[in-house]
């Protein structure tokens, strides 16, 4: 259950100004019924001082969208509709003393309402403004410039707070990956520009600094020379911000590389794992000291075992069935070209000693198939 705070309470339950305006010349509606929330502004403006005389809301909504429109209504009224344009949807959940963070969509909504309120006023479309600006959520159907716009007023670094502030992701999640790169994309930029500005505050200073140095005003020919040091500071500071995030994006990559590759071998191993499982199960009937030959076959293994460590290789029999013989080579046994050739070996000297058709089979071969 979210926690309202009691203006909240006192907005929903008593919501102010939720009429229709008489003679209202400016009306903004956001939202859609289909997405669970629409709201209509209506707002009487005086053509003259361009005071806002009265102001109106028809909602669609949850409680916190009703009274975010009451505050609303309540804040603007008396207002002149350029100071009015400048309230944010942080003025509007303030004013309610907070809003839940899945709730503060209500508020952003409440105040693109006062946007379209504004652009019918002066004879513009709020839809053909954002015409250009891609969607991004087709199923609350919010575009890049309205996640822009939340992101540089609340300063979201999340899905999440995006999709709090916009409804942007809440459904599908389809477009989560977009979002997130919308976040990274504006977050830098404003990183960027608030190094400009700082830069240029600090540029300021600094030839505030050599004029009261020198006692007097800069000629127009050391402005140019600061000014162009000024914007080389500035092409220096912004190249090594793209090393860095560069740095940090191979760093990220290669983190990603590796932790695939860890992946890939440890899929690789379960592979071989369960093709041993497989292998060891799939024969039936008797095995080791059940089987007629098994002794025989010991015995060539052993004698195997010797001719082989000669070369500095070895031989180990893990088991014995009717029709097979598994065993492990290892030692200059593995991973040469003679793999194949001493398992003939072995299997030819186990078929003469047992007197039929016997298969051998190298338990570590399936290795082989996946070189690295």
């Amino acid at each position: 259950m979210w926690d309202y705070s009691e203006k909240v309470k006192d907005h929903f339950f008593h919501p102010r100004n939720a009429k229709i305006v008489e003679g209202a010349n400016a009306v903004g509606d956001v939202g859609s019924i289909v997405c669970g929330d629409a709201l209509r502004l209506m707002l009487k403006i005086n053509p003259a001082t361009e005071v806002i005389e009265d102001a109106g809301f028809q909602t669609f909504g949850c409680g916190s969208a009703i009274a975010s429109s009451s505050a609303l209504t309540e804040m603007i009224k008396g207002m002149k509709l350029e100071d009015a344009l400048k309230i944010t949807n942080k003025d509007i959940a303030d004013y309610l003393d907070g809003l839940p963070p899945e709730k503060m969509h209500c508020s952003v909504m409440g105040r693109e309402a006062l946007d379209a309120a504004a652009a019918n006023y002066r004879g513009e479309s709020y839809e053909s403004a954002h015409a250009d600006s891609p969607l991004v959520c087709k199923c609350f159907g919010v575009d890049e410039a309205h996640i822009v716009r939340a992101v540089r007023e609340n300063h979201l670094t999340s899905v999440q707070d995006v999709t709090n502030y916009t409804k942007a992701g809440g459904a599908c999640g389809s477009c989560h990956e977009k979002i997130e790169e919308i976040i990274e994309r504006t977050l830098r930029e404003m990183a960027n520009d608030e190094a400009a500005a700082a830069e240029k505050d600090r540029n300021g200073a600094e030839t505030e600094k050599a004029a009261g140095a020198t006692g007097r005003e800069l000629s127009p020919a050391e402005k140019i020379k600061a000014e162009a040091d000024a914007e080389i500071r500035a092409l220096e500071e912004q190249m090594r911000r793209v090393r860095e995030e560069a740095q940090a994006k191979i760093a990220r990559a290669q983190e990603e590389a590796r932790l695939r590759d860890e992946q890939l071998r440890a899929e690789k191993e379960e592979i071989l794992r369960k093709a041993a499982q497989d292998s060891e199960t799939a024969d039936e009937g008797p095995i080791n000291e059940e089987v007629p030959f098994y002794a025989e076959v010991v015995r060539v293994v052993n004698d195997m075992k010797t001719a082989l460590a000669q070369d500095g290789g070895s031989v180990e029999l893990k088991k014995v069935t009717s029709e097979k013989v598994y065993v492990e080579l290892s030692g200059s046994c593995v991973g040469c070209m003679m793999t194949d050739m001493t398992l003939s070996w072995i299997q030819q000297q186990i078929m003469e000693a047992v007197g039929q058709y016997v298969q051998v089979i190298n338990t570590a071969a399936p290795a082989q198939l996946f070189p690295e």
